[in-house]
């Protein structure tokens, strides 16, 4: 059984505690809120061109004969990397020897 995160919890129950009260009103104002933010920043002109990008290498990739499952193209970096690697790169907090204080 996988457990779902954090978010996943709030915008399902609208609350993050595991095992508590449902709150249906905040979980579905909040799925409202995120899918009007979600919308807007994927019509980003620079946000499109990525996308589109990306979609070009996966089909080269593939094309190929390339295993790319599970597999984000980076852009910075022009490779394709394990999804999760591929998060957050630009937050200070995960890079090496950083001061930051992390969450």
């Amino acid at each position: 059984m996988s457990t779902r995160g954090r978010t996943a919890r709030y915008y399902a129950t609208g609350t993050t505690v595991k095992g508590g009260k449902k709150k249906p009103a905040v979980a579905k104002r909040a799925k409202a809120v995120k899918a009007k933010l979600t919308t807007k920043l994927n019509k980003d002109p620079k946000r499109k061109k990525k996308n589109k990008e990306s979609a070009k290498k996966r089909r080269e990739a593939k094309k190929n004969g390339r295993n790319i499952k599970g597999k984000d193209y980076d852009h910075k970096q022009g490779r394709f990397m394990s999804a999760s690697k591929n998060r957050g790169q630009k937050e200070a907090s995960r890079k090496k020897g950083s001061k930051r204080k992390k969450r």
